[in-house]
């Protein structure tokens, strides 16, 4: 089913967020611009994009995440608490010039287009169980609790942009993922990175001793 989503969006460019379709994204927002944004995307289709923004003066990454705002709350000091539910990934084409405080671009969303298939569509052709096990061991090394129960609920792709996510590895690898157009490919790129940390960790303990 082609899915029509919009041209011209809003652009929330934040460091160090890297956001996936189908995962959500609590965010608290209180700066004037991006109250702005909010307010102005709520009134209308909901829709809004984020993408991580580089180092340098106001540069953004080429790639981000479109997210309708499912849940919106005002608070007496005049914040707004929203949670954005991931809808499909987008490529910037430019950024359109504007009398708004907050940034607009032009986007294109035709090479991710698979991210809004239903997951039944979606086949990985790797060992599931494998990975999974690789994958626990690597968060539980790091420190990170999940109710692993709860996760395996979620559908294939929910459970790879997820893990893609919350990962413990860099924001430029977390860029990577997002970038990877298959969720086939996604996978097994975030297999090699948690491989190459774990083969890393490993070499420092034999250093050590």
């Amino acid at each position: 089913m082609d899915k029509k989503f919009p041209k011209q969006i809003p652009v929330f460019p934040l460091s160090g967020v890297i956001y996936f379709p189908k995962t959500n994204l609590p965010l608290n927002i209180f700066e004037d611009r991006y109250l702005d944004l909010v307010n102005d995307c709520f009134r209308s289709d909901k829709l809004m994009g984020m993408v991580q923004s580089k180092k340098e003066n106001s540069l953004v990454y080429k790639v981000g995440c479109l997210g309708k705002i499912s849940d919106y709350q005002e608070t007496s000091d005049g914040r707004v608490l929203i949670n954005l539910t991931g809808i499909t990934r987008f490529e910037i084409m430019k950024e359109v010039t504007n009398q708004k405080k907050y940034r607009e671009f032009e986007v294109d969303y035709k090479k991710f287009s698979k991210d809004v298939l239903d997951s039944e569509k979606l086949i990985l052709v790797s060992d599931n169980l494998n990975f999974m096990e690789k994958i626990k061991k690597f968060f539980e090394k790091n420190g990170l609790m999940i109710n692993w129960k709860e996760f395996e609920k979620l559908d294939v792709a929910q459970q790879i942009n997820t893990l893609s996510m919350i990962a413990p590895i860099s924001n430029e690898e977390k860029q990577k993922l997002l970038e990877t157009v298959s969720l086939n490919d996604k996978k097994n790129t975030l297999l090699n990175i948690i491989e190459f940390y774990s083969y890393e960790k490993s070499s420092d303990n034999e250093t050590i001793q």
